[in-house]
């Protein structure tokens, strides 16, 4: 019997062999937190489900017919939590430079599928909390033992290298364990937005700004391309 606050997280798989998508629909119907929205074989069809319905985990194979799993991804704005399912292990840095949840090697022991969802819930809930927190004026991230306070109205901009971020505020730079992608989900859009890979900007701090940069706190950031269409500065 499920309890009643129990999550529920929407998933889809994206694999073009049937056997692969097989085990993973056997082993995702067997966690009654897990809902499968959908199961497709290519990046086309993955787009529309992404369009259709609120995704929180994609199972994506990388060897995809015509875009490969790591272009697919790289062209979505906003990527639900993915778990990277391949029979190749050389591209797992490629993956987790992606901020991919895990990345599990086929054939994939049962075992090893309920330790990959294990990270995505922990990732969900962590989310969740940082969502909560959105609604004020301030934001606690941890670091180690501690609850490091960063008011919003202090940030200037977020910096990515690699999994750390750097939070540029007027006083101080903070740095976190924590992809990007994160903490821009915990971020009010119409102040904070995201116009690169590798940057988060306040908008109320932008000094000038150009078809191609802006500039914040004297230091000129660069616009990337794939968010030029979505920027409202």
């Amino acid at each position: 019997m499920i309890h009643p606050t129990s999550k529920k997280y929407n998933c889809i798989i994206v694999e073009d062999e049937p056997i692969a998508a097989e085990i993973l629909e056997t082993f995702i119907s067997r966690d009654p937190e897990l809902t499968l929205t959908g199961t497709c074989s290519d990046a086309v069809h993955a787009s529309n489900l992404l369009s259709i319905h609120k995704v929180d985990l994609m199972f994506l194979d990388l060897h995809l017919p015509v875009v490969k799993g790591f272009e697919f991804l790289k062209q979505l704005k906003n990527p639900p939590f993915v778990i990277v399912t391949t029979a190749y292990h050389q591209y797992a840095v490629e993956g987790y430079e992606l901020d991919i949840a895990d990345y599990l090697l086929k054939p994939i022991p049962y075992e090893r599928f309920v330790t990959a969802v294990g990270k995505f819930k922990y990732l969900m809930e962590a989310e969740d909390a940082l969502l909560e927190m959105a609604e004020r004026d301030h934001i606690f991230i941890s670091s180690g033992k501690k609850q490091i306070k960063i008011i919003l109205q202090d940030i200037f901009y977020i910096e990515s290298l690699r999994e750390y971020i750097h939070i540029h505020t007027k006083t101080e730079t903070f740095t976190f364990k924590m992809p990007i992608s994160k903490i821009e989900a915990s971020l009010n859009p119409n102040i904070f937005t995201r116009i690169h890979k590798s940057y988060i900007i306040s908008k109320p701090k932008i000094e000038v700004k150009s078809a191609t940069i802006v500039q914040i706190k004297g230091k000129k950031l660069p616009i990337g391309r794939t968010y030029k269409p979505f920027i409202d500065l």
